[in-house]
């Protein structure tokens, strides 16, 4: 998508400091951290939400959980904890309008978030 922030970021055009990479999946810190350690996480193919995720990317949504693991753990946040977060829709907080995880954890993340 031309106007999408998170493609331009896949396809190069905008720099990201990149945690992960490979051939379906980028993971990059987010500009504005909300906790010492707050990494996005997305598809490198655009899919707007959760609730648009297509049934035939089964594999892909499976996938995208287990990177989250693997770059928590190598982060050093799995002993202590952390939070996985996606918002979803307006109200849900949704700005960026292409399915991202964020990862955050390195502090005391309370409940509800708000």
């Amino acid at each position: 998508m031309s106007d999408c922030i998170f493609c331009h970021i896949v396809s190069g055009n905008i720099p990201s400091n990149k945690v992960y990479e490979d051939d379906d999946i980028l993971a990059f810190h987010d500009l504005h951290p909300a906790a010492p350690t707050h990494v996005l996480i997305i598809p490198k193919k655009h899919i707007a939400s959760l609730s648009e995720f297509p049934v035939e990317e089964e594999a892909l949504a499976g996938k995208l959980l287990l990177r989250i693991q693997q770059i928590a753990k190598e982060l050093g946040l799995q002993e202590e904890g952390y939070r996985v977060v996606n918002n979803m829709g307006e109200l849900g907080g949704q700005t960026v309008h292409h399915i991202h995880f964020h990862l955050l954890g390195g502090r005391s993340l309370m409940w509800p978030p708000g």
